[in-house]
C-alpha cells in the first residue's frame, strides 16, 4: 500500500546504508535496520520517525567480475579460490571505480548516480524535506560517500545532483565508516583533506550531537583509522573506535572485512548516534535543517 504524504511527515531522520566490497546482496542491510530499529525502540524512541535507505551498486559489476572468474577459474587449477574471488571483486571494483572518473559513463559517475538516486528516495521517504542524515558506509562504500559528499560541498554539477540542502549534503549529522579503505587513496593528495563534518550549515543542536564514528578490526586488513591520517582528518573524525567483527571462524582473520554489519559491536554505537541525533530533533528549538539553514556561501564552479 502506498504511504500518504501524512505518514512522511511523521519522520524525523533519514539513515543512508551504503554497501560496500565483496559479493553483496540488495538486501545486504535489511537485517542491520531491523535490528537498529528495535534497539531504538528499546530506547524508549519512536522508531518509525526514521526513515531507511539502502544504497546498492554492486549489479553494475557483478556480472563482468563473474564472468572473468569463470574465465580464469575453468582453464587453471587455482588455490584459495575464496580468497581469490574476494580480491577478484575487490580491487576489480576499485580500479574500474577510479579509472576515468571525469567521463560521464564512468563507473565513478554510475556510482555516484545511484547514490544521487538513493538520496533523493530518502527525501521523498521524509516528505520531500530536508531532514537531518546519518550515512552508514561499509569499506569502499566510505570511499564512495567521502567522494560524493566532497563533490557536493564543491558544488560540482548541482544541476545533476541536485539543490536541495539534503541533496547537497547539508543536513548530514552523522556518519559511520566500517572498516573504511580511505587511507588506501590518499597516497596521491598532498595535502590529504577530508570533507567537512559537520556541514558549517547545519542547526547547533544537531552541531552538539554531530558525531564521525570510524569503526575498524585490527585484524581486518582493509579496514583503518582514520584520525592520523592528516590534521584535517584530525578535526573531522570524532573517533577511531576498534572493534571485533565476525565468528571464531574469521574474526581473527582477514576475512571479517565482509562481517560489519551484522557485529553488536557496530550496532552499538550506531545506536547510541541515531539516538542522539533523533534526541535533537525534539529539542525546543526547531532544528530542521530545510528551514534553519544560514544562506549558503557562494559555491565554486564545478
Amino acid at each position: 500500500m502506498r504511504q500518504g504524504r501524512g505518514t512522511y511527515m511523521n519522520k524525523k531522520v533519514g539513515v543512508l546504508l551504503v554497501q560496500g566490497m565483496g559479493t553483496v546482496t540488495d538486501d545486504f542491510a535489511h537485517d542491520t535496520i531491523q535490528e537498529l530499529r528495535e534497539r531504538i525502540a528499546g530506547r524508549g524512541l519512536n522508531r518509525d520517525e526514521i526513515a531507511w535507505q539502502s544504497v546498492y551498486w554492486n549489479s553494475l559489476l557483478s556480472a563482468r567480475e563473474n564472468r572473468m572468474w569463470v574465465d580464469l577459474a575453468a582453464q587453471n587449477d587455482l588455490n584459495w579460490a575464496k580468497l581469490r574471488k574476494f580480491f577478484l571483486n575487490a580491487f576489480g571494483t576499485v580500479t574500474a571505480y577510479h579509472s576515468a572518473s571525469d567521463r560521464p559513463d564512468s563507473l565513478y559517475q554510475q556510482i555516484h548516480g545511484i547514490v544521487r538516486d538513493s538520496l533523493r528516495e530518502l527525501r521523498a521517504k521524509l516528505g520531500n524535506e530536508d531532514k537531518p542524515l546519518l550515512v552508514i558506509a561499509h569499506s569502499l562504500g566510505s570511499v564512495v560517500m567521502s567522494n560524493y559528499i566532497w563533490d557536493r560541498q564543491q558544488g560540482r554539477d548541482e544541476a545533476s545532483y541536485g539543490g536541495s540542502p539534503f541533496e547537497r549534503m547539508e543536513t548530514l549529522s552523522g556518519m559511520i565508516t566500517l572498516g573504511s579503505n580511505i587511507p588506501l587513496f590518499t597516497l596521491a593528495c598532498d595535502p590529504i583533506s577530508s570533507i567537512q563534518f559537520p556541514p558549517p550549515t547545519l542547526p547547533e543542536p544537531l552541531k552538539k550531537k554531530a558525531k564521525w564514528l570510524n569503526l575498524y578490526d585490527s585484524d581486518d586488513v582493509l579496514g583503518w583509522p582514520l584520525k592520523s591520517l592528516s590534521q584535517s582528518y584530525s578535526q573531522a573524525v570524532s573517533e577511531d573506535i576498534e572493534v571485533t567483527v565476525g565468528n571464531i571462524l574469521t574474526s581473527w582473520n582477514p576475512a571479517n572485512h565482509s562481517a560489519y554489519w551484522a557485529a553488536d559491536s557496530v550496532i552499538k554505537p550506531a545506536v547510541y548516534l541515531l539516538s542522539s541525533i533523533l534526541e535533537a530533533c525534539h529539542s525546543p528549538v526547531e532544528v530542521n535543517p530545510g528551514e534553519e539553514l544560514n544562506p549558503s556561501p557562494p559555491r565554486p564552479s564545478p
